[in-house]
Parts: structure tokens; sequence; C-alpha cells
């Protein structure tokens, strides 16, 4: 969990195991990059097991300890189509001058400073730094790339799609959270990502309220569906 996300520190044993919940994450995506180089759906399955262990069992799971025991992960179905290397662009001009309130802009070194509305009210500090389009098979769609200006910082890319209240979470889903280790890394050319929406996972408050996330801006919502990653769902929204 990154501290937007978590209760904050609650004596040494919840401290310590918090700790613990932070490396056992960075360990899964440090072999998640080593596994994608030669085989994704390996990795995927990996990701999918150890979240899953991670949310019925650690003590830091986001998941209400009333309901760990019996808890089980939906997941869309692999698309490997929705898998890409992107080259990080100069961001655009900001379109989030005179959005919607809980959004606010003002220049920064490196880039536009914006503050991100919380899920549990209030907001927290990030940078557009760059921009990146997406080559989707509908056509391509752009999304920010932002950096958490405080706490331990890391590349956030935080988004919304047509499934999000049905399939998945109403606020959207992250698909980098580098706070918490969440970056499948860099691709083969400069100034370059992986973006793979397989990996796409839901912040902590779509489990429970008491968590605070960050939520995604207007800029990062896409106008069609992306049935990759994560789910609420048992299964595919039938009227999709």
């Amino acid at each position: 969990m990154v501290v937007d996300e978590e209760a904050g520190p609650g004596g040494v044993a919840a401290t310590l195991t918090l700790a613990d919940w932070r490396r056992e994450i960075a360990t899964l995506y440090a072999e998640i990059r080593r596994r994608s180089a030669t085989d994704v759906g390996a990795a995927l399955q990996l990701w999918r097991t150890t979240r899953e262990r991670l949310y019925r069992e650690h003590p830091q799971s986001p998941v209400p300890a009333s309901k760990r025991a019996t808890f089980e992960a939906h997941y869309f179905e692999h698309d490997p189509a929705l898998r890409f290397e992107v080259v990080v662009d100069d961001p655009p001009p900001s379109p989030l001058a005179g959005a919607a309130e809980g959004f606010r802009t003002f220049g920064g070194f490196g880039g536009m400073a914006i503050e991100l509305p919380v899920s549990a009210g209030g907001s927290m500090s990030f940078t557009r730094f760059g921009s990146v389009s997406i080559p989707f098979p509908d056509g391509a769609r752009r999304l920010d790339l932002y950096w958490m200006a405080g706490y331990a910082g890391g590349l956030f890319l935080p988004f919304r799609d047509a499934t999000n209240s049905r399939e998945t979470y109403g606020a959207g889903r992250y698909l980098l959270d580098a706070a918490k280790s969440a970056d499948l890394g860099p691709g083969a050319a400069a100034n370059s990502l992986i973006l793979d929406f397989n990996f796409a996972f839901q912040p902590s408050c779509a489990f429970d309220p008491k968590w605070a996330c960050p939520l995604a801006p207007p800029s990062n919502r896409l106008d069609l569906p992306i049935r990759a990653g994560e789910r609420l769902a048992d299964r595919p929204d039938p009227s999709a």
C-alpha cells in the first residue's frame, strides 16, 4: 500500500506488517518483469496467484478481515493485444484548466503540478510530466503520466474506462503505481514504458471504503471498455 491508501503506522506490529507487504509486492513485480521477457502468460499467472494469496492471508490486505477467508479475486481473460510498449512524450497543454471541481493545476518544475481528489476526501499532489499514445485495436487513445509529489514519489497512471461501475470499480483502476512497486519496467526504445492492461488493478478503496485512493482525472477517462486485468463482477457484463 502507499500512504494514500493506508491507515498509517499503528504500532510496532502494524508497521512491520506494512513493511512486509511492500517487500512482498516489490519482490513480485521484480519477478514479473523477469518472467515477462520470455513468457508473459506465466508472469500474469504469478501476479494473479500471489495477489490473491496476499488478499486472503496478509494482515495488510485491503480486504476486510471478515471477508478474507472466502475472498476470490476475479479477472478478465488474458488479452495479449492489450500489452504495449509506448514512448513517453512531453505532456500537451493541461486539459484540466477549468475542469470539474476537485482538480487544481499550477505550474511546477518538470511539468504541470496537479491536485488529484482522493476517494475519502481531500487531495494529493502529483506532477503531470508526460503522456502516451496507446494504439488500441479500436484506435489510439492518449493517457497522462504522473509523478507522485510526496511520500516516496514514483510513476502513477490511473485510468477509467467504460467498464467502470458495472464490471470494475466505479472510480477506475491503476496501471502503474511505482510507489508500491507496481511497474512493469521500460521498453526497448528510449523513453518508453511497458503498459499491459492485463495487469490493471483496482485500488484498495474498491475493497473497503476506509482506504483513501487518488482518482483518475478527466484526461485519463477512456471512452472504450478495457476488459483486461482485475474486475469486480463474476463475469463480463452481458449487456455491454
